[in-house]
């Protein structure tokens, strides 16, 4: 992992914006819909290299593809594991219940988000069955991210899977983290493989707290964590932890953000994570404060 002591090197979380046109077709592809797939791949190619373009010549120094030819995060990872199907219904967050008025303002701003937010659910034996995503990805990465001065690769954790394509198949939530961790482990040795520094996306960490696991006290929650944590670290087994880095936070939605959970809370437990680095969002108002909880820990 790339270090500095004469300055602040630069990155980022992830995600940056697509274009419209690659938009449509990203969601339509993740909805089901025909699309035409040399398009999408010439289209992919285009916003990656915009993408890239833009963040070296603003001085970022460890960039990544912006995550162009995916239309989420996680949501992708249906396209690379068997035993989905049908359609969870993940429950509200809280800021939606305590401020209707917030969650009708968020349907008007983000119409697309409806038909990409009812995710597939486990409903069979998750298995590892299609490497073609991420090695066209890295590939791609590898051969466009040369004005980087070292390329990072994101990939869900098994917890924020879990929490949003939800369990109708295993026993306990438990088997169901462990199941995707050992079928996600693929993607992150892709990832490292190719010479990357692997990115695990972790918002369940810290957002989930105000959704799937709103039933919870914080003390609840943080048990949760453990099992979390767990399976980020069965999931990396094998990779150099200076070759990993863990990002967390509490939801990029511009909400009111009411019921989110302290970082001091959660810090102890991010630090059982087998990782190299913490990425952390302090930029918005309800966080920016909280870098104090590292000083003590």
């Amino acid at each position: 992992m790339l270090m500095s002591t004469d300055r602040i090197l630069v990155s980022h979380v992830g995600s940056l914006p697509r274009s419209a046109i690659l938009s449509e077709l990203l969601i339509r592809q993740e909805t089901g819909e025909a699309i035409d797939a040399a398009e999408l791949a010439r289209q992919v190619e285009i916003a990656t290299a915009h993408v890239i373009d833009k963040q070296a010549d603003a001085g970022v120094d460890v960039g990544n593809d912006g995550e162009q030819s995916r239309v989420g995060f996680q949501t992708y990872v249906p396209r690379c594991l068997s035993g989905f199907g049908g359609e969870s219904t993940r429950p509200p967050a809280r800021d939606q219940l305590d401020f209707p008025s917030y969650a009708r303002q968020a349907a008007v701003r983000f119409p697309h988000s409806a038909r990409v937010s009812n995710l597939p659910a486990a409903l069979s034996d998750i298995r590892y069955v299609n490497s073609a995503p991420i090695d066209e990805d890295v590939a791609r990465l590898k051969r466009m991210g040369t004005r980087f001065s070292e390329c990072f690769v994101t990939a869900p954790s098994p917890g924020i899977v879990a929490t949003t394509m939800l369990n109708q198949h295993y026993a306990t939530h438990e088997a169901y983290l462990t199941a995707l961790a050992k079928a996600l482990s693929n993607e992150y040795r892709a990832i490292h493989n190719a010479g990357m520094i692997l990115q695990i996306d972790a918002p369940d960490l810290a957002m989930e707290r105000n959704r799937f696991f709103a039933h919870l006290d914080e003390a609840e929650f943080v048990k949760q964590l453990e099992l979390h944590i767990a399976a980020i670290n069965l999931g990396i087994e094998g990779i150099p932890r200076e070759r990993v880095r863990l990002h967390v936070c509490w939801g990029n939605n511009d909400g009111p953000h009411v019921h989110d959970i302290a970082m001091a809370a959660i810090l102890p437990e991010l630090y059982r994570a087998h990782v190299g680095a913490l990425s952390i969002e302090f930029a918005n108002p309800r966080h920016q404060h909280e870098y104090d909880a590292l000083r003590g820990n």
